[in-house]
């Protein structure tokens, strides 16, 4: 197939025609821009590779690959970042040293501030928000923003449990505010998901509207929200600032692997709808 007949399966609609009102009415449902794949891309090579007109298999290999490269990715990094990195000059007794200031400098309006910023990436607020956006995005019949939502925060969960299994690491030797694996630190979980949920969720929201300074509220969010997260995780002594410091590229790279699967899912998705118009019109000659 060609790249003019991917492009345009069928004539262009006449304007004021009822061709021309559909066409208008699919261009009002697309999904965030952010998820359409470039034409001859990284995304669109990928699902021609793996099925061109299967969407959902193509989804499917592209997030199993991405987990498995984003283990061993946070694998290797937090080997080198615990047995390299850190025993030089001092920058482990750093780590440390920066984790017991903060708990001795704990207040009871910051430890109520710590926990608010520890709950909105934790294990009761995210599950309820990942609800709430599958039963909006179902309802609306929006498959691909359904799965992107719950596999982003999937793909970023089974990285954390994998790598803090291969790699422990003892938490801060200080008095902790939550209880939990002592040798669970390396990376912080928290961080990653407040980056891949909030921030998918803003991206999404950044790139499907037009106006810029809704735009870089939308960025500038996205930031906030993982800042406040790892302060906290800091804070109640669960995480060592490089363990946020992990979350943050674990975060960024589930995100990363969820927008270019979605993206490979979209162009399979197209082809396939490109063959089924191409095939009715054969059909209608």
């Amino acid at each position: 197939m060609t790249t003019e007949a991917y492009r345009s399966p069928v004539p262009p609609p006449v304007a004021g025609s009822i061709e021309g009102e559909v066409g208008r009415s699919s261009a009002r449902r697309r999904g965030p821009r952010v998820l359409e794949p470039r034409p001859g891309g990284p995304a669109e090579r990928f699902s021609t590779l793996v099925g061109p007109v299967n969407p959902v298999r193509v989804f499917v290999v592209g997030l199993l690959v991405g987990y498995a490269l984003l283990v061993t990715a946070m694998v290797f990094l937090g080997l080198f970042l615990i047995h390299v990195v850190l025993p030089l000059g001092g920058l482990g007794q750093a780590d440390e040293d920066l984790s017991a200031w903060l708990a001795d400098h704990r207040s009871p309006m910051q430890e109520h501030l710590s926990w608010i910023g520890s709950t909105l990436a934790g294990g009761l607020v995210i599950p309820l928000l990942i609800g709430l956006c599958l039963a909006a995005f179902l309802l609306a019949r929006r498959w691909l923003l359904a799965a992107f939502v719950l596999f982003v925060v999937a793909l970023e969960s089974g990285t954390y449990r994998a790598t803090s299994l291969i790699v422990p690491r003892e938490r801060p030797d200080v008095h902790r505010l939550e209880s939990l694996p002592a040798n669970a630190s390396y990376p912080s979980g928290h961080t990653a998901a407040s980056i891949a949920l909030y921030g998918g969720l803003l991206l999404l929201l950044g790139s499907r509207i037009g106006n810029r300074a809704v735009r870089i509220s939308a960025l500038l969010v996205g930031v906030a929200i993982p800042v406040f997260v790892g302060w906290a995780r800091m804070y109640r002594g669960m995480h060592h600032i490089t363990d946020v410091g992990a979350g943050v590229v674990m975060g960024l790279g589930a995100l990363a692997i969820l927008l270019f699967v979605a993206r490979a899912s979209r162009a399979a998705a197209r082809a396939r709808d490109s063959r089924t118009s191409e095939s009715a019109l054969e059909r209608g000659r």
